[in-house]
């Protein structure tokens, strides 16, 4: 045991019980069950709600820190709540690295914020998915793990260990679409991620969101969104330097 480590958490602890300031006595803030509950409304409202334990003398290093801590435990709460493990975590490195580069301690609390609301949108998502039955959610789930697989009924059926003729009624009843017409759906959302963050070309997108022909993918995609895949990113990235995800 780290005897100076052990010193400093016994004055802590006995200073938090003779003030009542013990961080258990707290519960979990309000905000991290808005975020696990999908609740954007009320979230909205509790920017000032931020928790400002001091973790270092220096301002912007303390609400940096305190923006770490924040954000594991959000990840925590989303992944226990049904978020994927890899958007999850994918977005914790991604906002670590944001608030790393900000250089004020004020533009670390916006981040702060904006960081919580996103989250708090995604598992909204997933609070409606909860609406639907075990294997709906499963093939939901595997769909969009395998956009870049062809995915077809056999496919989903055999990995699902159902019969095609049950997954595609069962599907279809839940959601209101077929299987189909829900992958195309998934295909182009992720498309129009690809178009506006990314400089990947549209052929390149189309072949690696598994579309039978770069010309099919034009077609599913201004169906779906009015626009083509080249207005779409004209429209959307002006202004906006684009990397390789």
């Amino acid at each position: 045991m780290n005897e100076t480590m052990q010193r400093e958490l016994t004055s802590r602890l006995f200073q938090q019980r003779e003030t009542g300031a013990s961080l258990t006595q707290q519960g979990v803030p309000a905000y991290f069950e808005s975020v696990k509950n999908g609740d954007v409304r009320r979230l909205e409202k509790m920017s000032a709600d931020l928790p400002q334990e001091e973790l270092s003398p220096d301002a912007l290093r303390s609400v940096q820190y305190q923006f770490v801590i924040s954000i594991a435990e959000v990840v925590r709460c989303c992944i226990a709540e049904g978020m994927e493990e890899e958007t999850a975590y994918s977005l914790r490195s991604i906002y670590i690295r944001s608030a790393d580069a900000c250089v004020t301690a004020e533009a670390v609390n916006t981040l702060h914020h904006a960081a919580l609301l996103d989250f708090a949108a995604r598992m909204q998502q997933y609070s409606e998915r909860n609406l639907y039955s075990q294997l709906v959610s499963q093939c939901m789930d595997y769909i969009y793990h395998n956009l870049h697989s062809k995915l077809t009924l056999a496919v989903l059926s055999a990995e699902l260990g159902v019969s095609e003729s049950h997954l595609s009624r069962t599907f279809h009843k839940e959601t209101g679409v077929t299987l189909s017409a829900y992958t195309a759906k998934r295909r182009v959302q992720e498309a129009m991620n690809l178009l506006r963050y990314s400089d990947y070309s549209s052929l390149d997108i189309a072949n690696y969101l598994c579309f039978s022909s770069h010309s099919h993918f034009i077609s599913v995609f201004k169906a779906q969104t009015g626009m083509t895949p080249k207005e779409y990113r004209s429209r959307y990235t002006k202004g906006v330097t684009l990397s390789p995800m």
